[in-house]
């Protein structure tokens, strides 16, 4: 996982599982109706995936690191189909998704291409009318340090509707969080 000590200790603790919980997915999933099947990409240590859970019929996460993936394995794996793949190349099938949705991952993906592939994944997993929402963080300075030696490649809002309509997708938005600054996109698939 491309995170170092402090930044897997942080987003492994009860509090940003809390701060998830009460702050990030209600202002990320605003508004968006999930649907019955829904894709979780780069759930990491299950802070979005264990409120998922408990809204949606049918969750299917997939991460990329192998350890982490088991960990989901051995405490969710009865309420959730947890995969070991790339958020990128998950050999799903082909529409077979409600919804697909990632939260404070993206930045952890080491290029914009790589990016790219997964919005073109979540693109082709999707059902026509299906929604790809999420949210990831924005550059400040406390990220930054959190981000010390860590794979810290963000999205930029003036360039990922873009980004997200090349990859096929229609009535994409973009909003910034007033206060946390943090970034949040909502896509359709045709």
């Amino acid at each position: 996982m491309p995170m170092n000590r402090a930044h897997r200790k942080l987003c492994s603790s009860e509090e940003w599982a809390q701060t998830t919980k009460d702050r990030i997915l209600p202002w990320a999933l605003e508004g968006v109706d999930l649907g019955e099947d829904v894709l979780e990409i780069g759930p990491g240590y299950g802070a979005n995936l264990r409120v998922l859970v408990e809204q949606v019929p049918r969750l299917t996460a997939v991460e990329i690191d192998g350890d982490t993936a088991r960990l989901l394995q051995d405490t969710w794996g009865e309420r959730a189909r947890i995969l070991h793949a790339d958020g990128a190349a998950t050999t799903l099938p082909d529409t077979s998704y409600d919804s697909v949705v990632c939260f404070t991952m993206l930045h952890h993906v080491p290029t914009a291409a790589h990016q790219d592939r997964i919005f073109a994944e979540a693109f082709r997993v999707l059902r026509p009318g299906g929604t790809f929402a999420g949210s990831d963080s924005q550059p400040g300075l406390r990220f930054r340090l959190l981000h010390f030696r860590d794979t810290m490649n963000t999205l930029r809002p003036d360039t990922l509707p873009a980004r997200l309509t090349g990859a096929g997708f229609r009535d994409v938005s973009v909003d910034l969080h007033p206060e946390s600054g943090g970034l949040r996109f909502r896509a359709t698939r045709p």
